[in-house]
């Protein structure tokens, strides 16, 4: 794999000062402070291949941000080896700088008092991207992102879902190889995230670019990455595809089955009787079911259900992959497996 992104033992402890509470401990504080170290990434390793769309996740805390931080340059790790595209990112070398670029949902690039337009061309003059250049990837964004009419807008008029796509609009204006996403699509309606979920895909297969992304929204992980990265409390504990890790967490499937409208109005207790061990109704809605049952069980379970119920309708489908990112959350991934 040719790795645009290296990462071996990265590791960030924040020094934090601790003291009790009341006057006189402040006073004592000011002359004999006491310290506690907190280990916000703690000497994780991987590294992605060019035109990778990782998904980084994991719990509120987990050190996500800490560690894209790290990768963008923002943070200087207190150990570890990180090289980016070549290069070390808290070095903040210009030529690193116009290679990448970090999107984060809580955060603006925009400037408040002026023009949509105007912040553009002020990131056009800071990254001396060509007359040339700019007309063509803007025509290409806004017409991509279909926000030509908040050109001329002041940004802090404009809505959330209007100025994230503005923000990826300033992004991606001097067109970067490395996108750092962190929550892109937060606090955003549906019909915005699917937007612009569809325009990150399209934008990664047009210039091959390598993303990574954040977000607690599983379904920008499900629909833009095929491989995951899993770090909780600071700790690597899953990187591979994202489907393996939910039939590796996982051993249950979901059975949905739809009754003959004019079958027995026992259905439900003829259901309970085929079920035993672990199985069980998660789900009713008039003639619908839907059954956990054990992967091992499946083929009797069905047996059962067809010679017991007129069906109309039978789907096996997997446990929802939300589900399975909160079990590892709750349990860790040893636990679960």
């Amino acid at each position: 794999m040719n790795s645009e992104i290296i990462v071996e033992n990265l590791e960030k402890i924040y020094r934090v000062p601790v003291r009790d509470s009341g006057l006189i401990a402040s006073l004592k504080s000011l002359f004999k402070p006491i310290y506690s170290d907190t280990v916000a990434v703690s000497k994780i390793s991987f590294q992605i291949g060019k035109g990778e769309v990782v998904g980084f996740i994991g719990p509120n805390g987990a050190g996500k941000t800490t560690t894209l931080k790290m990768l963008s340059g923002l943070l200087h790790p207190t150990s570890g080896r990180v090289e980016v595209a070549g290069f070390t990112p808290f070095e903040r070398k210009v030529e690193y700088l116009k290679k990448i670029s970090m999107i984060m949902g809580n955060k603006t690039q925009l400037s408040w008092d002026i023009t949509v337009l105007d912040s553009l061309y002020v990131i056009k003059e800071i990254y001396q991207v060509s007359d040339e250049d700019f007309k063509q990837r803007l025509d290409e964004l806004v017409g991509l992102l279909e926000i030509e009419e908040l050109l001329p807008k002041m940004a802090r008029n404009l809505s959330l879902g209007e100025r994230a796509k503005c923000e990826i609009t300033a992004a991606l204006l001097y067109q970067p190889q490395i996108l750092f996403l962190d929550e892109p699509t937060l606090g955003m309606d549906v019909s915005v995230q699917l937007k612009l979920r569809n325009f990150f895909k399209e934008y990664n297969q047009k210039y091959n670019t390598t993303i990574i992304i954040t977000s607690h929204y599983m379904a920008d992980i499900e629909s833009l990455c095929s491989r995951v990265i899993l770090i909780n409390k600071g700790n690597l504990v899953y990187d591979g595809a994202l489907e393996e890790l939910a039939s590796q967490i996982s051993p249950f499937k979901i059975i949905k089955i739809a009754a003959a409208e004019d079958s027995n109005p026992d259905n439900y207790a003829k259901i309970l009787n085929c079920i035993d061990g672990e199985r069980s109704i998660i789900n009713q809605r008039e003639n619908n079911y839907s059954i956990r049952v054990h992967k091992k069980d499946i083929a009797k379970f069905t047996a059962s259900l067809i010679e017991s119920i007129p069906l109309v309708d039978l789907t096996v489908v997997d446990a929802p992959i939300e589900a399975v990112i909160d079990q590892i959350y709750r349990e860790g991934v040893k636990q679960c497996i």
